[in-house]
């Protein structure tokens, strides 16, 4: 029992010490952003400001477009969110309840393209877009990312945990497919939905290399670039880098913190069955 309680105080113990590790970054951060530049790294640290330097984040907005820059991220991760939820929900149930010729060799060939890094293909993807003539603009970030083999991958193991008597119940009530997909299958799919969601929200927002390569006007480009350009620009005013930083940082945190508790449940519940 003492050995029992000992293995628990340990693993608690190094539990805390890598939360406080990933956080300890952050707080930071957030405690820079209320300092003045000379106070950002002056030693001993001070972690909460005797006079709070509050104008920092009224200052970021007036040094740059950030708000435009905010706007153009927000657009373009709620629109490729929505199509990669609805795509790949629709194909994962296809793959998970449908039988028809070559499926499963069909879903190892997609899943298979997650090994591919996009390093490898981005090159051919910007052509692809240029004589389309979709370059420049947010409808080629659209278009690249409203399909995901992993978000496919992810929904398909959790539509497998749902018996497959349900939908043959339903099928002879008289229900289509398409009735099956949005009546039974989505609305017990909110664990899996709402980590697809998570994953796609933050890879969108956070992307730097796909807006940078494809959004050259000012008036485009998003946050990430817009961060990229202000530390440029001040590279020197620290704490005007740090208040912005977590200002991009915000919406992620609120998806985030209103979707654990439906994310927590997807992460343990889509590979229960494979």
């Amino acid at each position: 029992m003492a050995l029992k309680t000992v293995g628990k105080v340990a693993i608690y113990t190094l539990l805390i010490l890598i939360a406080a590790s990933m956080i300890i970054p952050f707080i930071w951060m957030i405690s820079s952003s209320l300092k003045l530049n000379k106070d950002v790294f002056s030693f001993p640290m001070q972690w909460i400001p005797e006079n709070p330097r509050w104008m920092n984040y009224s200052d970021i907005w007036t040094k740059i477009p950030l708000g435009t820059f905010i706007y153009n991220t927000a657009k373009l991760t709620v629109i490729v969110t929505i199509l990669q939820v609805l795509t790949s929900s629709f194909a994962a149930y296809a793959f998970a309840k449908l039988q028809f010729k070559g499926r499963d060799a069909l879903f190892l060939g997609y899943v298979l393209t997650i090994a591919v890094p996009w390093q490898a293909y981005m090159v051919p993807q910007f052509i692809i877009m240029r004589h389309m003539g979709l370059n420049n603009t947010h409808l080629a970030i659209i278009c690249l990312q409203a399909f995901s083999a992993f978000g496919v991958f992810l929904m398909r193991q959790f539509y497998q945990s749902i018996p497959d008597e349900l939908c043959e119940a339903a099928r002879i009530d008289g229900l289509s497919e398409y009735g099956i997909y949005a009546q039974i299958m989505l609305p017990l799919s909110k664990p899996a939905i709402s980590t697809l969601v998570i994953f796609t929200f933050v890879n969108t927002w956070n992307d730097f290399l796909g807006p940078m390569i494809y959004l050259t006007k000012t008036e485009l480009k998003t946050v990430q670039i817009g961060l990229r350009m202000f530390i440029s620009q001040y590279s020197s005013e620290y704490g005007l880098i740090m208040a912005a930083s977590v200002v991009a940082l915000l919406p992620v945190l609120v998806i985030f913190l209103s979707l654990q508790k439906y994310f927590v449940q997807g992460v343990a519940t889509s590979g229960l069955k494979g």
